[in-house]
C-alpha cells in the first residue's frame, strides 16, 4: 500500500456575512477531495454567524470549527493566525468568506502543491446581478458564460479584473501555468503549514485593509519559497460587494505599505508580532463543533 498523502487545512475568513459564508462552507462539503477539516477564522462577526456554524456542523462531512476573536477593526493578519494555529493539516488552503470554490477545487491545490513552492490562485468577480442570483439560492456557474466582470483585451490598469478564458479549468494546462510565479493575493492561497511557522505567519502590526498578504508573501519568498501560479485550476467565484479599501490600496504612506516595504528592504524572514503569540492557546487539539452542546 502507498503511504497516505497529506493532510490538508481549509481556512476561511469571515467577518458578518453568513448568507455568503454559507454558500463557500456548502462548496467546501461538495468537493471532489474533501479536506480533512475546515477552519473559520473570525474577525469578530455577530452571535449569527456562531449559530449558522453549530448548525451546519451537525451533518457537516467534516470536522468544522470556529475560531472568533473579539470585533476590534479589521484585524485580518491577527485572524488568520489564530485559524493557522488551530490548523491541524499538513498542508493549508486560505480562502475568503466570499469566495464559492470549483467542486475540483482542493483536489487541484493539492494536485500542484510541491515542496518548497506556495500556490497562488486567482478569482472570478460576479457582478452584482450574479452575486444577488447566488445569493438567493441559484446554482454556481463555471466557465466562460459566466456573469462576471472581465479585464478588456489590452487594459492593464483593472488587474483585479480575470481573463474570460481563465474560467476554464484545463489540468495539464494549469501544470504548465504553475511555472509562473501570478500575483499575490490572500483570497485564494496554499502553503505548507511547515513553511508559515518558519516566517511565524502574517505581521500582527498590520492592522486595517491591505498588504497583509503581499508581507507574507514576501517573506515566503525571501526565507527561498517560490510562489507558483494557479490558472487554469482552482476555480472560485467571488460575490461582489463594497469593498472596505481605501482610493489607493499600494499608496506608500499607508502604515501597512510602511511595513511591507521596511520587511523587504531588511529582507526579513520572520516576523516579530506573529502566529508563535497564539502557540499556547492551540497547543491542544482544537473542539469540533459537534461536539460542543
Amino acid at each position: 500500500m502507498s503511504p497516505p498523502g497529506p493532510t490538508v487545512s481549509l481556512m476561511v475568513s469571515t467577518y458578518n456575512w453568513k448568507e455568503a459564508l454559507a454558500l463557500v462552507l456548502r462548496s467546501a462539503a461538495q468537493q471532489s477531495r474533501l479536506p480533512d477539516e475546515v477552519i473559520v477564522a473570525d474577525d469578530g462577526s455577530r452571535e449569527d454567524t456562531a449559530e449558522l456554524l453549530h448548525t451546519l456542523a451537525a451533518s457537516f462531512p467534516v470536522p468544522l470549527r470556529h475560531v472568533w476573536q473579539p470585533d476590534d477593526g479589521f484585524r485580518l493578519a491577527r485572524c488568520r493566525n489564530r485559524g493557522i494555529a488551530a490548523a491541524r493539516g499538513d498542508y493549508l488552503i486560505q480562502l475568503d468568506g466570499d469566495m464559492i470554490m470549483h467542486p475540483h477545487f482542493i483536489a487541484d491545490h493539492m494536485r500542484l502543491a510541491r515542496p518548497g513552492a506556495f500556490l497562488q490562485g486567482t478569482r472570478i468577480r460576479t457582478t452584482d446581478a450574479e452575486t444577488a442570483r447566488l445569493l438567493s439560492g441559484g446554482a454556481p456557474v463555471f466557465g466562460p458564460s459566466v456573469d462576471a466582470y472581465f479585464r478588456k483585451e489590452g487594459d492593464r490598469s483593472t488587474y483585479h479584473f480575470g481573463r474570460r478564458h481563465h474560467t476554464l479549468r484545463i489540468p495539464w494546462l494549469a501544470g504548465l501555468k504553475s511555472r509562473s510565479s501570478g500575483h499575490p493575493m490572500g483570497c485564494n492561497v496554499s502553503f505548507w503549514r511547515k513553511d508559515l511557522l518558519t516566517v511565524n505567519g502574517y505581521d500582527e502590526r498590520m492592522v486595517g485593509y491591505g498588504s497583509e498578504d503581499l508581507e507574507l508573501d514576501a517573506r515566503l519568498r525571501q526565507a527561498g519559497l517560490r510562489r507558483r501560479q494557479i490558472k487554469f485550476a482552482a476555480l472560485a467565484l467571488h460575490l461582489e460587494h463594497r469593498s472596505s479599501a481605501p482610493p489607493d490600496p499600494s499608496a506608500p504612506e499607508l502604515p501597512n505599505n510602511q511595513l511591507l516595504y521596511a520587511s523587504r528592504d531588511a529582507q526579513r524572514v520572520r516576523c516579530e508580532h506573529g502566529l508563535d503569540r497564539h502557540a499556547v492557546e492551540f497547543s491542544t487539539q482544537p473542539s469540533d463543533l459537534r461536539s460542543i452542546s
